[in-house]
């Protein structure tokens, strides 16, 4: 077990230079285009790349080696295609927290740039370690809590699909230019693609516990600081204020902010902003 968990490190140790060098050219890329919003679909793509060598070269069982490759590829694949369509792919400008840090850094720009690619790869690192640790794993066939977690990842993958799908719909109607999105999910939370994206890594962790044990809950736990109060949910709330103002204002009085829950009733929706929902 041991000569096993060095093998496994050894990956990851690789990896983690690789992706060094991999985002360091993509740092050098966006002082040329000055758009640095393709970093995010590298992120993800990474996870998934990383996930997919380790199952080749991995000497865990063949359940466990497919597993954490075909998992990774689905989540990997996903949100890297919406990524690229959505933003990367597009032409539109830079992705709006990119333009906010520019502003922020100043005359250090490039070089506080250079930090945040490279965390990027360590984050990355970081999401695809429990896919590596599973390509080494000996478990034998699917565990119980393997299969709850992977009925949970999927259900909640297609609702993060769904909740893209229904923000897509929106901006693409002219009639609803301006203002917020506030129906099918959308209702019920003011960023449930977070929400779900979140609830995903959570069946992860269930997938990953046959190999980590009570270690899987951190990743979980990772995105949803990285999601709630980290690169998601606030710089997405600051620039909604910024472009939707009023409208958006009186969506957070109704709605809660990443849990999903019934909208407050239209005569409790006075309350004061400085008492948030959940």
């Amino acid at each position: 077990m041991p000569a096993l968990a060095a093998a496994a490190a050894d990956f990851l140790l690789t990896g983690w230079l690789v992706l060094a060098v991999l985002f360091a050219l993509l740092w050098w890329r966006q002082t040329v285009t000055r758009n640095a919003t393709a970093v995010d679909a590298a992120w993800s793509g990474s996870i998934g790349g990383m996930a997919a060598i380790a199952a080749l070269l991995g000497s865990g069982s063949g359940t466990q080696r497919a597993l954490a490759a075909i998992v990774a590829a689905i989540w990997s694949g996903r949100l890297t295609a919406h990524l690229v369509s959505d933003r990367v792919g597009t032409g539109a400008p830079e992705d709006g927290r990119y333009r906010a840090l520019r502003s922020w850094l100043g005359r250090r720009e490039q070089l506080g740039f250079f930090a945040v690619y490279q965390l990027q790869a360590g984050l990355a690192l970081g999401f695809a370690a429990p896919f590596v640790c599973m390509a080494w794993d000996s478990t034998q066939g699917i565990t119980g809590l393997q299969v709850v977690g992977l009925g949970l990842a999927a259900a909640s993958l297609a609702l993060e699909t769904i909740a893209d799908r229904q923000l897509a719909a929106h901006r693409r109607d002219p009639t609803q230019t301006g203002r917020t999105c506030r129906t099918g999910l959308w209702r019920y939370s003011r960023h449930p693609n977070y929400f779900f994206e979140w609830l995903t890594w959570c069946g992860f962790g269930l997938v990953h516990s046959a190999a980590l044990g009570w270690f899987a809950v951190l990743t979980p736990v990772a995105m949803l600081l990285t999601v709630r109060f980290g690169s998601g949910v606030p710089f997405t709330e600051k620039r909604a204020l910024a472009s939707r103002g009023a409208d958006y204002r009186d969506y957070m009085r109704t709605t809660n902010t990443f849990f999903p829950w019934p909208p407050r009733p239209v005569s409790r929706a006075t309350a004061p902003l400085e008492t948030p929902l959940p």
